[in-house]
């Protein structure tokens, strides 16, 4: 599968990907200013935005080297918010080659400990999606990660995004043969690029401890904590954050 993507810009390349609870329109605010210094691209993974899912196994890992590969590029930055920085890490980790720099926005992490905030999130949403309301799952998501400086069209923006993810993934459970993401595996201490890790001081515990892990296990990394932040400063300060993401840009060497 082609993965739907905006672009924008020329020069060094630069993929963008989105949130778990988002698709590529996350990052509208982000892609005009990083498309002045850079060729930025921006896709949605498989189940998210116009990205369809398909039945049986599939990697992000593999949708993403796939997606380089069908626009002829040997080496990029990524920069990844929450569920896109665990697949940031992922890629990195199978092809290092392939990542020229690493710039992750509350990355996500398998293997951090719960907690009881991330085990009564997981059971809330859990128990309103089996009672069928998509909506009230929707809301719980947009009141979890979006923090303190979102507008209403930042909480407007997450729930379409949210809701889409969700109509798209539940129908494809109902499949004989469901979609089933394989689980691609994130070496910290293997990786070997320039990194910086953002972390938002109003982000949920286990997600805080996710990008302090992953800021400590990968050598070198740097780690920023935004006073400002929830779990998506792409969308509670845009142009703040691509002012962010360009200064940890700035030694992205040029590839072509």
């Amino acid at each position: 599968m082609t993965l739907p993507f905006d672009a924008a810009g020329s020069g060094p390349p630069v993929v963008l990907l989105h949130a778990g609870v988002a698709d590529r329109r996350m990052w509208a605010g982000i892609l005009p200013v990083l498309a002045g210094r850079f060729r930025v691209l921006a896709p949605d993974l498989p189940g998210y935005g116009n990205a369809p899912l398909s039945p049986g196994r599939f990697s992000n890992v593999a949708e993403v080297l796939a997606f380089l590969d069908d626009q002829h590029l040997a080496r990029v930055a990524v920069v990844g918010a929450s569920f896109g920085g665990r697949v940031a890490l992922e890629v990195a980790t199978a092809a290092p080659d392939r990542v020229d720099r690493l710039v992750l926005l509350c990355p996500a992490l398998r293997g951090v400990a719960p907690t009881a905030g991330s085990e009564a999130f997981d059971a809330e949403e859990e128990r309103l999606l089996e009672a069928g309301d998509v909506a009230g799952a929707v809301r719980l998501n947009v009141e979890t990660w979006l923090g303190p400086e979102a507008d209403d069209g930042a909480r407007d923006l997450l729930t379409r995004m949210q809701r889409r993810a969700f109509d798209v993934q539940l129908a494809a459970d109902e499949w004989p043969d469901p979609p089933t993401p394989v689980r691609d595996e994130v070496d910290l201490s293997r990786l070997a690029v320039p990194t910086t890790v953002f972390l938002g001081a109003h982000d949920v515990d286990w997600l805080q401890h996710a990008a302090r892990q992953v800021a400590a296990g990968v050598p070198g990394a740097t780690l920023d904590e935004l006073d400002w932040a929830g779990h998506l400063p792409a969308l509670e300060r845009p142009e703040q954050t691509a002012g962010l993401v360009l200064d940890a840009l700035s030694d992205h060497a040029a590839i072509t």
